[in-house]
């Protein structure tokens, strides 16, 4: 019977379901980004972030407890390191799952999943965001805003006039000057 078993076997057997997330996880630490489906993506999610949080103790035994799990010292080495480091002040939530779209051959919803403080365009956007959020008055905000916007629309109306004038008349010479020698030409063969 099944009873109690709810988290998903991947079509797997055990031995090689926790060799492929052991696989997975060591990608994903010394990467910091992989690709696969949304179901193995979460499944490594539950595996790896314990591991995570293992790693922000350094001691010899949280090193055992997380090689015990990725069996690859180069893969520890990274996740005490470089990741411990990133990670030591988030409380939680270590990666992130973007989804992709659909696989073309056997149509699997397909994702990203990577650690979230290595992601730099992410942060540029979070680090945008939270300067934007500043408190000032409406009335200091209001007249910076529209000073430069009144100054930038009637350069571009001056550029742009000037530009469409020009150009016609030098289409319409250039025809009538490439004729006149053409024309000259022929009657001076003729003769």
């Amino acid at each position: 019977m099944r009873h109690n078993k709810k988290f998903n076997h991947l079509g797997r057997t055990r031995s090689h379901r926790h060799a492929m997330l052991s696989n997975m996880a060591t990608s994903l630490i010394m990467h910091k980004r992989i690709v696969t489906t949304v179901a193995k993506a979460k499944a490594l999610r539950v595996y790896v972030e314990p591991l995570i949080t293992k790693s922000k103790e350094d001691t010899t035994a949280s090193r055992r407890v997380v090689f015990s799990y990725l069996q690859n010292k180069y893969a520890v080495t990274e996740l005490f390191g470089v990741v411990a480091q990133k990670v030591a002040d988030r409380p939680g939530g270590y990666t992130r799952i973007l989804k992709t779209g659909n696989r073309l051959g056997d149509n699997a919803s397909m994702c990203f999943i990577e650690l979230v403080d290595f992601n730099e365009n992410m942060l540029k956007d979070a680090a945008a965001k939270k300067t934007t959020r500043t408190r000032r008055s409406k009335k200091a905000a209001a007249p910076v805003a529209e000073a430069p916007v009144a100054e930038k629309a009637p350069k571009a109306k001056k550029e742009t006039a000037p530009e469409v004038e020009v150009a016609p008349e030098v289409v319409e010479e250039t025809p009538a000057v490439e004729e006149v020698p053409e024309a000259s030409a022929e009657a001076e063969t003729k003769e």
